[in-house]
């Protein structure tokens, strides 16, 4: 699980449609670091704390209420958010520190190093909102024009490169990660189209909430060409018509609905594309031709400034099919105006407020809840200081970050612990019962293989050959995004660099890449709830040490156990032991789709299946790494009348605090690969005798169900 950001999309899906194959089996749950002999009986107001329990609740009953309550209640959803947890509350405090960075480098620090430089002056560009609203849609119209002047399919196949090429999305999507049989080497990966509701299934369900966002988001699509129309600095004319009387608004939402929903029809469901090897289909270009008639990806694939490469990963097969014969179908007008959409709904947020206003009030308020847009600051902070892929100069703003935040010796004592909880998995896969030798040598091997990169890159990117003007917000976004994109191009066909950072060392989050078979861990996250070197072991390993094991986990999952001990995809498991394993990760898919987020809202077991697997399995290893280590040193004393045990148990929960919007809930029901914080606590413990014995729970109550999962 990752902090989400307020509900308003940002660009970093750009980068997760283009190297979908490798991201999308590898964002995972935050994590964290820990010095193991850190002993003290303080309590942390930004970390773990007894004044957060609730202590009129029964821990046997609902242990999440009782970890959190006085937390939840002192901590309602701010009106800038859709929700709000533990985990938001440590990435405020980065984005306070990100501030002071940026507000440096852009107003106060004379003599700028040339990184100061570009954050300071992207920075400046994003606060001069007297210049961003002079400009009004002026950055959009060159766009715009390019694409009244398409006339037939061939120039509308350009067009899709162009866009590809600048990093903006379309109906093609082109993207690079390592080839699934050979992991050491980029593959050119073709992905699905971009669509403006967050899932396939809104296009086509006919429950109340279904409907009502299809009715809204083409009413937002609708308002969205009208302030166009009206931001314009020049009249339509034959030769450059835009948003005239020809192009009405509501014609134009109308048919940015029609191809959405067509490109919905052929988009996998969530469940479907979370299993690697549906993601996997290697062709070559010249089968494409045979594939989609209606598209002449030769020409495509030229315009996206990509290398010459004969073969590629389709991960959708039947998507290129559809929209191969629904460029046959669908009327040239309609596909024009998707893609005058798709470059308006992309540069929304660099233009005028009205523009900015509007897309909040879609993607906050209707879809998550958010009554308010956060500051102008943490909106430019993103903007400067977000993830790679996202339009971003993360990788710059985390050099200075690090040099801030990331002590010398914090890197070693996380690497401490990362062995402690490999070692515990080790032992978790010797005493497996269901294992053959052969399946188990090979899972060992695999453990024994994993990578582990810890606080920032020890390479940074080179941003020097991006302009960053001070008076061009738009403008250095669109550099940003296309030197981005050409990057990622430049890597199909090339051996893979392992140097590579998916996050930015601010970023409170962690994740698992099955290709690479590592796991990293960003220095944003070193921090309390997470980290808090003035706590007790226990506490720490509650935290970061179920975090770290989530991660090692993940390799293990249903997904991440595709992938061989090299990152390739490959069956390495004997046929009983898969067996083995659907039927106890069966047992957790069902136990989590019988849990409501809220009233009538079931979660999907399946699509949250690997994270859940990975919780259960990461909090069960780091209590045993902790069990391990306490033998070691000795029995402590309790601390504030609990147990190492219980406040293993308790500080696991409390990561997972979380309030947020009725909206956002029932959102994230159907989208989030992540269960809510109350059962990623709950779910995980009632899975436990050790919580159990810990807390004296007799089986039968809520805490001790009769029936338990395990898969590690």
């Amino acid at each position: 699980m990752e902090p989400r950001r307020p509900a308003t999309r940002t660009k970093a899906t750009k980068l997760l449609a283009s190297c979908a194959a490798w991201l999308l089996a590898a964002f995972v749950v935050t994590t964290a670091t820990i010095p193991i002999t850190a002993q003290s009986s303080s309590s942390s107001s930004e970390g773990f704390s007894v004044s957060y329990l609730d202590r009129s609740v029964d821990a046997c009953t609902d242990f999440y209420q009782f970890a959190c309550g006085k937390w939840l209640v002192a901590n309602p959803v701010p009106a800038d958010r859709a929700r709000y947890s533990r985990l938001n509350e440590l990435a405020d405090r980065n984005a306070r520190i990100v501030r002071d960075i940026l507000e440096n480098a852009a107003f106060t620090t004379s003599n700028r190093t040339p990184d100061e430089e570009k954050i300071g002056d992207a920075y400046a560009a994003c606060m001069d909102q007297k210049t961003i609203e002079a400009r009004r849609a002026e950055p959009l119209e060159p766009l715009l024009r390019e694409i009244d002047a398409v006339s037939n399919r061939e120039q509308l196949i350009r067009l899709a490169a162009r866009f590809s090429h600048d990093g903006f999305p379309s109906f093609l999507t082109l993207g690079a990660a390592p080839d699934a049989q050979d992991s050491s080497v980029f593959t050119a990966v073709l992905g699905q189209g971009a669509m403006g509701l967050p899932d396939r299934e809104l296009y086509f369900n006919d429950d109340e909430r279904s409907t009502m966002l299809r009715r809204e988001y083409q009413a937002h699509v609708r308002r969205m060409f009208e302030i166009l129309a009206g931001s314009e600095r020049t009249r339509p004319t034959p030769q450059s018509r835009r948003v005239g009387r020809s192009e009405a608004p509501t014609d134009l939402a109308q048919a940015v609905m029609d191809i959405e929903t067509t490109i919905a029809r052929g988009t996998m469901d969530r469940v479907e594309f979370r299993d690697p090897r549906r993601r996997n289909n290697p062709t070559t270009v010249a089968q494409l031709a045979e594939l989609a008639p209606n598209i002449d990806f030769a020409l495509y694939f030229r315009g996206t400034g990509a290398p010459p490469f004969s073969q590629l990963n389709l991960l959708n097969p039947q998507y290129v099919r559809d929209i191969s014969a629904a460029l046959a179908r669908v009327p040239l007008a309609s596909w024009k105006a998707y893609m005058k959409w798709r470059a308006l709904d992309e540069m929304a947020s660099l233009l005028t407020g009205r523009f900015e206003l509007e897309q909040f009030r879609f993607n906050g308020e209707i879809l998550s809840g958010q009554k308010e847009m956060r500051p102008r600051w943490m909106r430019c902070s993103d903007a400067v200081a977000g993830q790679p892929g996202a339009d971003a100069l993360g990788e710059v703003v985390g050099k200075i970050f690090m040099q801030r935040q990331f002590g010398s010796d914090a890197k070693a004592r996380l690497d401490q612990l990362i062995t402690a909880l490999q070692q515990s998995l080790r032992q978790r896969l010797t005493e497996v019962d269901w294992m053959t030798t052969e399946t188990r040598d090979r899972a060992l091997a695999k453990l024994q293989a994993m990578r582990r990169k810890i606080g920032g890159p020890d390479t940074w990117r080179d941003f020097s050959a991006v302009m960053i003007r001070r008076d061009d917000y738009a403008g250095n976004s669109i550099r940003i995004a296309a030197n981005d994109r050409q990057r990622q191009f430049q890597w199909i066909g090339q051996q893979v660099d392992r140097s590579i950072w998916l996050m930015t060392p601010q970023t409170v989050n962690a994740y698992y890449a099955p290709s690479l078979n590592e796991i990293t861990f960003p220095a944003g996250i070193l921090q309390p709830p997470v980290f808090d070197s003035t706590m007790d072991d226990a506490v720490n390993f509650g935290a970061a040490g179920a975090m770290i094991g989530h991660e090692i986990t993940h390799g293990f999952d249903d997904s991440g156990r595709r992938f061989d001990a090299s990152g390739n995809l490959m069956n390495w498991w004997m046929p009983r032991d898969e067996d083995a394993f659907r039927e106890r990760a069966a047992c957790v898919a069902s136990q989590y789709g019988g849990y409501s987020s809220t009233p009538g809202t079931k979660l999907n077991g399946n699509l949250t299946l690997g994270e859940n697997v990975a919780d259960n399995g990461g909090v069960r290893i780091a209590y045993y790494a902790l069990m391990e280590l306490l033998a070691r040193k000795g029995p402590p004393a309790s601390i504030d009348s609990f147990t190492p045990e219980q406040r293993f148990f308790i500080s696991y929960a409390q990561v997972w605090c979380e309030n947020a919007s009725d909206q956002d809930v029932r959102r994230r029901a159907q989208e989030d690969v992540h269960s809510p914080g109350r059962w990623r606590a709950n779910g995980v413990l009632q899975n436990m005798p050790e919580f159990r014995k810990a807390f004296g729970c007799k089986e039968g109550v809520p805490m001790a169900p009769a029936t338990a999962c395990r898969v590690w």
